[in-house]
Formats: structure tokens, sequence, C-alpha cells
């Protein structure tokens, strides 16, 4: 199988040189970042609100636990910089689409002709799940991650910081918005043929079987433990 994905690779791969590849892989870049500036000025005006819509969930979880309080900086420069993220993350969301569409214009010329006419259901399907996973997060994956953080160390007082909370929010929501894109990438990577149902069962195996013997090493390394 790995050896019938490389030579289709590689065949599409022959239809532009690699210097043509690269000038289309820079042009791209330069048009998704150039969108995602676009994006970021537009949010910059709305930075104090959005940020106020980042902030419930650690208002609540802390109500919910009986602590006051909010989120405090300990660098004059952090709310600036808060602020930066903020307008940053919500340009990055704005201009998702006019960025999934440039990828598809990247990797369009190694398609096959009856392949191409997919570019309206792969911008429209990336671009939702991308604002499904941020929003999956956002509704129900950070809330009760930081319910269960701040629950466990209740008998603590917390003091959490506007960068380390902003850090933690990105990495959520943003990572499970590309999570969320699984689907069509593993759907692109099917209609180009590099992987099969059939491989990708078998590698399903695999993985439940080493799944079963971790657990099974796991569950006699307690009971000797526990006989000791």
């Amino acid at each position: 199988m790995a050896d019938g994905a490389a030579s289709v690779l590689l065949q599409r791969a022959h239809s532009m040189p690699l210097l043509a590849h690269l000038e289309e892989l820079r042009r791209r870049i330069v048009f998704s970042v150039a969108a995602v500036l676009v994006g970021f000025v537009g949010c910059w005006s709305y930075a104090d609100r959005i940020f106020g819509l980042m902030q419930r969930p650690i208002i609540h979880a802390l109500r919910n636990h009986g602590l006051g309080g909010g989120l405090v900086y300990l660098n004059p420069t952090d709310p600036f910089n808060l602020y930066l993220e903020v307008a940053f993350v919500a340009g990055l969301f704005a201009a998702c689409p006019f960025v999934f569409y440039q990828l598809w214009l990247f990797i369009a010329p190694g398609l096959y002709r009856d392949e191409k006419r997919y570019v309206l259901p792969f911008v429209l399907s990336t671009v939702a799940l991308f604002l499904a996973g941020g929003g999956f997060g956002y509704r129900m994956v950070y809330p009760a991650s930081l319910d269960f953080l701040i629950g466990y160390g209740q008998r603590f007082q917390p003091m959490i910081t506007i960068g380390e909370y902003t850090k933690l929010f990105v990495t959520i929501i943003v990572g499970l918005g590309l999570i969320f894109e699984m689907p069509v990438l593993v759907l692109f990577l099917a209609l180009m043929r590099v992987i099969s149902a059939r491989w990708m069962w078998r590698k399903n195996h695999s993985v439940l079987a080493l799944q079963r013997v971790d657990g099974d090493a796991c569950g006699r390394h307690v009971r000797t433990s526990h006989g000791d």
C-alpha cells in the first residue's frame, strides 16, 4: 500500500516541476497571510468584545466553585499582547474560507479533471468543520476542562494570568478546529487513491491490537503491585 501511495503521489508530482510547486506554495501562503492580516485589522476594533466572550468560561467555572475574582496580568505589556492574540485568532477564523480556498488552489494542479469539480464541497466542508470544531471546543470542551481543573485544585487560591489563559484557549479552540478537518483529509486522500478503506481497516485493527496489549500489560502491572 505504501508503494502504491508513493507511486500515485510521484505520478501527480510530475505534472508540475518542483520549482513551480514551490512558487505556487509561496504565492498561496502570501495570499493566506494577507487574508489573515485583513481579518486581524477588521477584528482589532472588536478585540475587547471578543475577549469578553473568551473569558466567560473561566468566570462561570470560578463561580461554580464559589470563587470570585478574574484574570490577572503580571507584565504591563500583557493586556496589549492579549488583544493582539485575540484579534489574530478572530481574524484567522474570519479568513478561514479564503485560506482553505488557497489550499485548494495549491493542490488542484495535482488533481485529475474529474476530481477538480469537488472545489465547492471541499471549501464548504472545510470551513464548516473548522468552525464547528471551534464552536464545539468553546461550548463543550473548554468549559468542561476548566470546571474539572479548577475543581481539582479547589483547595488552592487560583491566580490565572491572561497570557496562560489565552494560550490554553487558543490551543483547544484552534486544535479542535483542525481535528475536525480529519474527515476531509481522509476523503481527499481516498480520492487521490493514497489510502483505501481496506488499508484503514487493517491499520485500525493494528491500533486496537496494540491498545489491547497495552491494557493487558497495565492490568498485570496493577495486579502485581497489589499482590506485593
